[in-house]
């Protein structure tokens, strides 16, 4: 109960590397191997979109409280 679900872990950390990679192009950085800027800024950003939507999408119990209250209805709730 006291865990943070390793799915959530995973989310956040993908979506905070999608983040420094988003960053790295903009300031003109390679992090990617293509050599077409715009294929580069493509890729970055459509990387950053969809792992944005994906971890936030996705109800992420990461509070001592949420895990407590999905817990709780796992259980079945009201009773």
């Amino acid at each position: 109960m006291n865990k943070v679900d390793t799915g959530t872990i995973v989310r956040t950390v993908v979506l905070f590397v999608a983040l420094i990679n988003q960053l790295l192009a903009a300031f003109g950085y390679s992090p990617l191997p293509f050599e077409d800027h715009e294929v580069e800024m493509f890729v970055s950003t459509l990387v950053t979109a969809i792992t944005s939507i994906i971890a936030w999408w996705k109800n992420n119990n990461i509070t001592w409280k949420a895990r407590k209250n999905a817990q709780y209805l796992k259980k079945g709730g009201l009773e």
